[in-house]
């Protein structure tokens, strides 16, 4: 078995955010799984990403890690709206942090 190459690596990753966004739309509640356009989950689930990091999350040792899903949410409106991305609403990007949540411990 050989070690994917770049370009290997690039379209896996891009295969699984697009699994992502649409395990995302599934989750979300009826009235919202056209609200937010595929740009703008992509971004979410950036900005997601950088809030584990930067928070220290991703570098826990503890066995099980308690996560503040509304605050995730709240950081990621206050960082839209700093990239000046758009002025977002946090309850409903709560829900797109729970349902990235979801896919994460499904995909693990």
């Amino acid at each position: 078995m050989h070690s994917p190459t770049f370009e290997e690596e690039l379209r896996m990753d891009e295969e699984e955010t697009r699994r992502e966004i649409e395990f995302i739309r599934e989750r979300l509640p009826q009235e919202m799984k056209t609200h937010f356009s595929d740009d703008d989950l992509y971004y979410f689930i950036d900005a997601i990403v950088d809030y584990y990091y930067e928070s220290g999350i991703l570098e826990s040792t503890a066995d099980e890690v308690d996560i503040d899903l509304q605050q995730v949410a709240d950081a990621v409106t206050a960082q839209a709206l700093t990239d000046r991305r758009g002025r977002f609403d946090a309850e409903e990007v709560f829900y797109v942090v729970e349902a990235d949540m979801d896919f994460q411990e499904q995909n693990v």
